[in-house]
């Protein structure tokens, strides 16, 4: 089994990066792109589904091991290597980052990235506009999982108590693309613990070789 692992999967990708985080926390050498052992991987080609049967990213490749969905390969990589625990031992507050993880995975990612964020980044209207009817329906839903956020963090400095889990590497790379877009700063204004917990993870050493905060509009 090779010591480092490869990320199959465009940098700029929120998943990819919480994959990223979790190696660059860990220090797990790891190498990155949509390419396998040098040759391209293009978006849902043939080659892409025999990776992953439903066509996402990331794709985790360790040797002759190749694993899917975003929590999963973060719960391997925090097992398989050595480097600072992203997952408590006691099955309580474990559980607690994993139900995290798997609301950020879905629910979060669905309302904040899928249906807002991404409205911003390719936008699909006439010459390339910004759809506003597209932002504005999301908006409402957008603000109540911001307010969830905000009200989870009045319990420590991260996601689950005081230290950085698992779930705070599959928050940290959506919630900065939100800090970089200006359209999202009324949103931001009503949630100051949230705001105040991206600043925090950004700081972070491993955030810093990962995250971007672009200007989106």
């Amino acid at each position: 089994m090779t010591a480092s692992v490869h990320i199959v999967g465009p940098q700029f990708s929120t998943f990819v990066r919480s994959v990223q985080l979790c190696c660059e926390e860990k220090g797990i050498p790891y190498t990155l792109g949509p390419e396998v052992d040098g040759r391209p991987v293009a978006l849902h080609s043939p080659a892409h589904y025999a990776l992953h049967p439903f066509g996402k990213v990331p794709i985790l490749l360790h040797g002759e091991r190749r694993l899917i969905e975003t929590p999963t390969i973060c719960r391997y990589l925090d097992g398989a290597f050595e480097g600072p625990a992203l997952q408590p031992e006691a099955p309580w507050p474990r559980a607690r980052v994993d139900q995290w993880t798997g609301v950020l995975a879905g629910y979060v990612d669905q309302a904040l990235v899928r249906r807002y964020l991404l409205e911003f980044v390719f936008p699909k209207g006439v010459g390339g506009a910004v759809r506003q009817d597209a932002v504005a329906a999301a908006q409402p839903e957008l603000a109540r999982v911001l307010g969830l956020l905000e009200g989870q963090l009045a319990e420590g400095d991260y996601l689950v108590g005081d230290d950085f889990t698992i779930a705070d590497a599959i928050a940290a790379p959506m919630l900065d693309y939100l800090l970089g877009l200006a359209a999202a700063e009324a949103f931001l204004a009503e949630t100051p613990r949230l705001v105040a917990y991206i600043r925090r993870l950004q700081a972070r050493p491993a955030a810093a070789r990962v995250l971007v905060a672009p200007e989106l509009g």
